[in-house]
């Protein structure tokens, strides 16, 4: 972070985002706004006093967002067992190994971050396989979509789960023993040791200022997180040690506390409640995407329905009226569908209330529903692409063409918002700036090219589309009276640093 002068000048290209004035040479800057744009000799010709920071060989934009990460989880994902990248089973059953001797017998081994595809795994991974390398310390390691893990026979005792233990509602307990889908995860986390408020707050810091080193300067964090997270958040924005301007969203089943003790929208400061969040299904790795006929390809169904559709309506409609928006993860086609025919008994209400409808993924989409998006923010992930381009070649050939739709979604007016979902993937803008221009997977190979984007377009939905989703005018800009957080680049999609002044 930078600190200013009463009025400081930002001397570089400017790339503004403003259809009015789209570049300039200079920003004037003052108590944390842009109070002009134009050449740096008009601003110093307003402003002779100002101080004057060069940076004529970099491009200034508004600042970046990540529209989509669980923050806190982040934070704490930076120590714990990295499986991204992991090639086989006998790679995860290595890096279990070398975290096993290194930490006291009976002591939780946690992380994830593997693909079964990238692993060679046709079948769900057993328990017996993490028993060979770790019989004496629990594990419990997540899939990079968060909608699967994997646990060792020691953990799985601890949380009582035998073969005869049944599914919980809105998960499945896999048998042999050992793959716990959607909700039956909380089986066993919920027996693991749980965080002190230091550790907490520890993460939340740790999150926050690994995403401000990396040249973001606002978050939109996701939920799915315990109550502790986001207070944690919030408490580093009393203590004005939050480095950037974070957007949370709280979980659906917690809306009648927070309407009974006042909750609403609250505009301003640091950290700001902003959504409600559903999910109305599970994820394309862990075969929990929920789809139309024909479902996957191999034969293993149409996934795993989470949220009801009633549920979402009835809830969104609460959220509505405190002037929070409905925030729902669907990434199959019939799970877009489903919210879509929900989002369409919501509009008038969202209208009314000035709140933008959102959907977290949209990855998979009947053609038909991608022109009801209109109006809607769609919050997307590039970077999740370059995994899954493989598997839906494997999985979902007939949605192919309709998979990661960006440009498709942006001409029918939805507006865009790039994240990444860490710590499922790392909050890495490059790698969407990449997988957004070129289309091209782990493979090698470009999925459905025609929907590529440019390079000023990933700009806008990093910056100005998480602004908008959030109900933020005064972010992802360049023009008097916006909020003074930029970033510097080497070149787009480059080197980034934050700027806040």
């Amino acid at each position: 972070m930078t600190t200013s002068a009463p009025l400081t000048i930002l001397h570089a290209r400017t790339l503004t985002l403003d259809p009015q004035q789209p570049e300039a040479g200079a920003v004037l800057v003052g108590g944390g706004r842009v109070l002009g744009v134009g050449s740096r000799e008009e601003l110093r010709a307003l402003a002779p006093g100002a101080e004057v920071q060069d940076h004529r060989d970099l491009i200034l934009t508004p600042g970046l967002a990540e529209a989509h990460i669980h923050l806190v989880s982040y934070g704490f994902s930076l120590s714990e067992l990295n499986l991204h990248g992991a090639r086989s089973v006998s790679e995860v059953q290595a890096k279990v190994a070398q975290r096993a001797m290194n930490t006291p017998p009976g002591t939780w081994i946690r992380g994830g971050g593997f693909l079964l595809s990238e692993l060679g795994l046709s079948d769900y991974p057993t328990a017996v396989v993490l028993d060979e390398v770790s019989p004496h310390h629990p594990v419990l390691i997540y899939s990079r979509d968060m909608h699967l893990s994997w646990a060792n026979s020691l953990a799985l005792r601890l949380a009582g789960i035998t073969e005869q233990t049944p599914d919980p509602e809105g998960g499945r307990i896999v048998r042999p023993l050992g793959t716990l889908l959607e909700g039956a995860s909380g089986l066993v986390a919920r027996v693991r040791p749980v965080p002190s408020d230091a550790e907490y707050l520890a993460a939340a810091k740790a999150g926050a200022e690994d995403l401000a080193a990396r040249g973001y300067v606002s978050a939109h964090t996701m939920a799915f997180e315990p109550v502790e997270a986001p207070r944690a958040l919030q408490l580093l924005a009393q203590r004005s040690e939050l480095p950037l301007r974070v957007w949370a969203t709280l979980p659906h089943d917690r809306l009648a506390h927070a309407r009974d003790l006042g909750l609403r929208r609250t505009p301003g400061g640091l950290f700001q409640w902003g959504g409600v969040k559903f999910f109305a299904d599970g994820a394309l790795g862990s075969r929990t995407a929920w789809l139309h006929a024909p479902g996957f390809a191999d034969g293993s169904g149409t996934g795993i329905p989470l949220d009801p559709p009633e549920l979402i309506r009835e809830r969104g409609e609460e959220a509505l009226r405190l002037g929070l928006t409905p925030v729902t993860h669907a990434i199959g086609d019939r799970a877009n569908t489903e919210v879509l025919d929900v989002y369409d008994q919501l509009r008038p209400l969202a209208d009314e209330a000035g709140v933008r409808l959102r959907i977290e993924h949209a990855q998979h989409l009947r053609p038909e529903d991608i022109p009801r998006f209109r109006g809607l923010t769609a919050s997307v992930q590039p970077i999740h692409l370059q995994a899954d381009g493989p598997m839906i070649r494997e999985l979902l050939p007939h949605l192919l063409n309709t998979s990661y739709a960006f440009r498709s979604l942006m001409e029918a007016g939805a507006v865009l918002a790039f994240g990444s979902d860490a710590p499922v993937a790392p909050p890495e803008y490059r790698a969407n700036f990449a997988a957004a221009i070129t289309r091209r997977d782990d493979a090698g190979e470009a999925l459905a090219p025609t929907e590529a984007l440019t390079e000023e377009e990933v700009l806008w939905a990093h910056t100005r589309g998480p602004a908008l989703a959030a109900g933020w005018d005064d972010e992802g800009i360049i023009r008097p009276g916006a909020r003074a957080a930029f970033t510097l680049w080497d070149r787009l999609g480059g080197t980034a640093q934050a700027l806040v002044l």
